[in-house]
C-alpha cells in the first residue's frame, strides 16, 4: 500500500522548463507517487540507429539520468530508483563493455555530486555492490557520504542488482540473524523456531531484510525502449506497482517524459485487490443472494448439454 505523505507545494517548480510546467499543471500535486523506479533500456539501440558504438549510447544515457533526476528533485519526488547495472549485465556482457560501464559510473558520480547537492539529492545504492571494483566502491561511498545530509529526492542506483539474488540475500540475512540470536540466547535454532520464530516470519519481516527496507515500494515502474518485461527488477516490491512502458529509448528520455508518465499514472485506478468507488458497498448490497444465483444458473444451463460435452 502507498505511504501517505503530507502535501506541500514544491519550492523549485519555477526551475522546470516551460514544457515541463505545462505538463506539471495537469498533475494533481497531492497524488505525486512516493517512489518511481525506472528500467533504463535502449542505450545500445540508440547508438546502433546512429551507426555509433554502444559506448556512446551508454554515455548519452548517463546524461539522461541527470536530466530526469533534476526534474524529479524539482517536483519533490521522494524516491527515484534507477536500474543502472544488472547482475546479468555483469556476468554476460563483454568485459570491455563492463569495464567501460564501471568507468562511466565512476565518472558520473565524480562529475555530478555537486549537481546532486545543488538539487538536494541524496545518493543510495542497492545490489551486490561488494562485487564491484574496489575503486568504484570507494567512489560510490564518497558520493553517498557527500550527499548524506540532503533532504530531497533519494536517488537509488541499482548496481550489480538482481531481484532473485536480493531475495536470496534477504533469506540469508534472516537465517544469519536467527542463528546469531540462538547463539546469544544459548539455545539451538530449532528451539527458537519452536518458540514462535517461524510464525513471526511474515511479509513485513521479509521486506525489512531486502535491500529496499529504507524506502516504500514503487508506486510506478517505467520501462523505456518498448520492451514489456520486468528483467528481474524489484520482483518482491512491485506486487501492486503500476507499469508504464514507452517506446522512447533511454538516451532520449528527459524530465518532461517523466512528468508525462506521472500524468498517465494519475489517470489509473489503483485498487490493491479491492474495489473502486463505482463498486461501492451499496451496490454490493443490491446483488442477488448466492442461493438465488445458484437457482438462476441451474435454470439457464442444460444438464443434458453439459453431460454430452
Amino acid at each position: 500500500m502507498p505511504v501517505q505523505a503530507t502535501h506541500r507545494v514544491p519550492s523549485r517548480l519555477h526551475e522546470l522548463s516551460a514544457e515541463e510546467q505545462t505538463v506539471y499543471r495537469q498533475l494533481d500535486p497531492t497524488k505525486i507517487p512516493q517512489h518511481v523506479a525506472i528500467i533504463m533500456d535502449g542505450n545500445g539501440r540508440w547508438a546502433g540507429k546512429r551507426a555509433l558504438k554502444r559506448f556512446l549510447g551508454h554515455q548519452q544515457g548517463a546524461e539522461s539520468v541527470q536530466y530526469v533526476v533534476e526534474t524529479a528533485s524539482r517536483i519533490d519526488l521522494p524516491f527515484l530508483t534507477l536500474y543502472a547495472f544488472s547482475l546479468e549485465n555483469n556476468l554476460r556482457r563483454p568485459k570491455a563493455e563492463v569495464s567501460f560501464l564501471m568507468k562511466l559510473l565512476k565518472s558520473y558520480l565524480i562529475g555530478n555530486v555537486k549537481r546532486m547537492n545543488d538539487n538536494n539529492v541524496r545518493m543510495a545504492y542497492i545490489g551486490r555492490t561488494h562485487d564491484l571494483p574496489q575503486e568504484v566502491q570507494e567512489t560510490m561511498q564518497w558520493a553517498a557520504e557527500s550527499t548524506a545530509k540532503n533532504t530531497g529526492t533519494v536517488l537509488t542506483l541499482a548496481l550489480n542488482y538482481g531481484a532473485r539474488s536480493e531475495i536470496v540475500d534477504a533469506f540469508r540475512k534472516i537465517l544469519t540473524d536467527l542463528t546469531t540470536e540462538a547463539h546469544t540466547r544459548g539455545c539451538s535454532v530449532e528451539d527458537l523456531l519452536g518458540a514462535g520464530a517461524l510464525d513471526s516470519l511474515d511479509e513485513p519481516s521479509i521486506s525489512r531484510a531486502l535491500y529496499t527496507a529504507h524506502m516504500p515500494d514503487p508506486d510506478l515502474i517505467i520501462r523505456t525502449s518498448g520492451e514489456q518485461r520486468i528483467s528481474n527488477f524489484l520482483l518482491w516490491q512491485i506486487a501492486y506497482s503500476e507499469i508504464f512502458v514507452t517506446d522512447r529509448l533511454w538516451p532520449d528520455f528527459r524530465g518532461i517524459h517523466l512528468l508525462e508518465a506521472l500524468l498517465n499514472y494519475q489517470g489509473r485506478d489503483r485498487r490493491y485487490g479491492g474495489l473502486n468507488d463505482t463498486n461501492s458497498d451499496e451496490k454490493i448490497d443490491t446483488l442477488e443472494s448466492v442461493s438465488e444465483l445458484e437457482t438462476e444458473i441451474a435454470t439457464e444451463l442444460n444438464p443434458h448439454e453439459l453431460t454430452r460435452h
